[in-house]
């Protein structure tokens, strides 16, 4: 069997909070604590929860972007949380990034081809006429055109500045994408193809896909497995169908439950989830979900669970069995508009490879 392409150990990122004019401090922001987890060549991890629950911070903490406060991270079975800067860089060129606001992530001030060509001379992929045949290629990769090459930025739409993100991602011939919601600033119909494309990429080039989203819908698309997070753990992490279908922890059900429905008049069960998410600065004692769970027992405010091994996937709750019995509403895996749409993409591209 062979090793993972990524790995988490006991992954942590806190915040320092100073104050004062001595500027002490007085406590940290818990963004993502004791996250572990293992990603295999050519699969696809989604990352979800709601905002704040530390899904972004982890996904840079990933890359060294943001320096875990703890834990490892492994790249094929190498740590890199140790490197110095210099093998660092080396390293970068096996995992790259797509960011969530492709307009802010471009440089306005470089073209299409200046943006491309930084990543594969930097990194010594190619040079000259050979940096140029690259940029050529990887325009045609992902769905553009040779002559985009001499545009700037804000000549695009949308969806062509993330494609050209990801093209950007794919000069260093990565092995490891870090994917931090990289469709939910798009119209619904430029999120399918991006989807589509980021599919058929993985096949390609047998990518590994770190991807980070609130949307439900696309999730259960392109992930193979999923991990939910809540203020900054994973309840729960399974197999993306099954996950769906019968979610064990209260968070992934109400998460569930409030996924866009096909019928207007459908409403939220009686118990569920009220509030807000608690503050990271000071979370609660044991789990911290039990301070909006409608299961929650004594034992939940005083001992936080483990991940365990229930119902096919592994489940941070005292009580996943009766968690399991909560009622929820039927739930549209996707939104009508968004599947159509897909379909047509898929019988497109199906149609383009015979």
């Amino acid at each position: 069997m062979k090793p993972p392409v990524l790995e988490a150990v006991n992954l942590t990122k806190h915040y320092p909070v100073h104050k004062g004019i001595l500027n002490r401090q007085i406590g940290a922001v818990q963004a993502v604590s004791d996250v572990s987890f293992r990603l295999m060549e050519g699969e696809t991890l989604a990352i979800v929860g709601e905002s704040g629950c530390g899904k972004s911070t982890l996904g840079r903490a990933l890359l060294r972007l943001s320096e875990p406060t703890a834990g490892n991270v492994l790249l094929d079975g190498r740590d890199i949380t140790t490197l110095p800067t210099g093998q660092l860089r080396t390293t970068r060129r096996e995992m790259q990034m797509v960011f969530q606001d492709p307009f802010g992530s471009l440089n306005p001030r470089m073209t299409v081809r200046e943006t491309l060509l930084e990543p594969i001379i930097l990194h010594g992929v190619a040079t000259g006429a050979d940096a140029d045949a690259m940029v050529s290629e990887l325009l045609k990769t992902v769905g553009l055109s040779e002559f985009h090459a001499g545009r700037y930025p804000h000549e695009f739409s949308g969806g062509q500045r993330q494609r050209i993100c990801i093209a950007r991602a794919l000069a260093t011939k990565p092995r490891l994408i870090v994917c931090d919601e990289p469709v939910s600033a798009l119209d619904v119909s430029v999120q399918a193809q991006i989807v589509n494309l980021l599919q058929d990429l993985q096949r390609q080039f047998g990518l590994s896909y770190v991807f980070i989203s609130h949307d439900l819908a696309v999730v259960r698309h392109i992930a193979d497995r999923v991990a939910v997070m809540y203020l900054g753990r994973i309840v729960e992490m399974g197999d993306a169908e099954t996950l769906f279908h019968d979610p064990r922890h209260p968070y992934t059900r109400a998460l569930v439950a409030a996924a866009p429905k096909p019928m207007p008049g459908a409403v939220l069960p009686d118990r569920a989830v009220k509030g807000d998410m608690p503050s990271a600065l000071n979370p609660p004692s044991g789990c911290a979900f039990h301070t909006r769970c409608p299961i929650a027992r004594d034992v939940c405010s005083r001992d936080r669970p483990d991940l365990r091994e229930t119902g096919g996937k592994l489940v941070a709750c005292h009580f996943p069995d009766e968690a399991a019995t909560i009622p929820a509403p039927a739930t549209a895996p996707m939104s009508d508009v968004l599947q159509k749409r897909l379909a047509v993409l898929e019988q497109r591209r199906r149609a383009a490879l015979v």
